[in-house]
């Protein structure tokens, strides 16, 4: 069988080996039930319903191919590297300078990898991604994330 389409085909088996992976890590914890799940119940089910979307991508890429050549072009370094920095700065800083610094930053700097920035919606976006993180993680699960910075109490 002919593959009509690279960048599909690649995609779909980067999903399937990605959600294969999360659902094999996820087999050494407990799935508890459906009434109280354990913490390997969402990343297995996440982890198997990325690699049927995998599937039906890579399939997808060998019946029919889609407009444009689907050629794999360059890896686009800079991107790449901009946005992989920023997650491991807001990791690094989350701890001492909390969520209301932390991840501002980490989207202000993400937004830097895109070829057309604007300060004002990279600022907007990452207000509404603040207060939206708060409401769920903070308020709505009530995990222990730092919200302000250590020096601030």
């Amino acid at each position: 069988m002919q593959i009509k389409n690279q960048q599909d085909f690649w995609s779909g088996v980067l999903y399937i080996l990605i959600g294969l992976g999360f659902s094999a890590g996820a087999l050494n914890y407990s799935f508890g039930s459906s009434a109280r799940p354990g913490p390997a119940y969402f990343p297995f089910g996440l982890g198997l319903l990325l690699a049927v979307i995998g599937g039906i991508t890579l399939v997808a890429s060998l019946v029919s191919g889609r407009k444009g050549d689907g050629q794999i072009g360059g890896i686009a370094w800079r991107p790449l590297t901009i946005i992989v920095g920023s997650v491991a700065l807001f990791g690094f800083t989350l701890p001492w300078l909390g969520m209301a610094i932390a991840l501002p930053l980490l989207v202000l700097t993400s937004a830097l990898a895109g070829d057309e920035f604007h300060f004002a919606e990279a600022l907007f976006n990452a207000a509404i991604l603040t207060v939206g993180s708060w409401a769920v993680f903070i308020y709505g699960l009530n995990l222990v994330i730092p919200v302000w910075p250590t020096f601030i109490g």
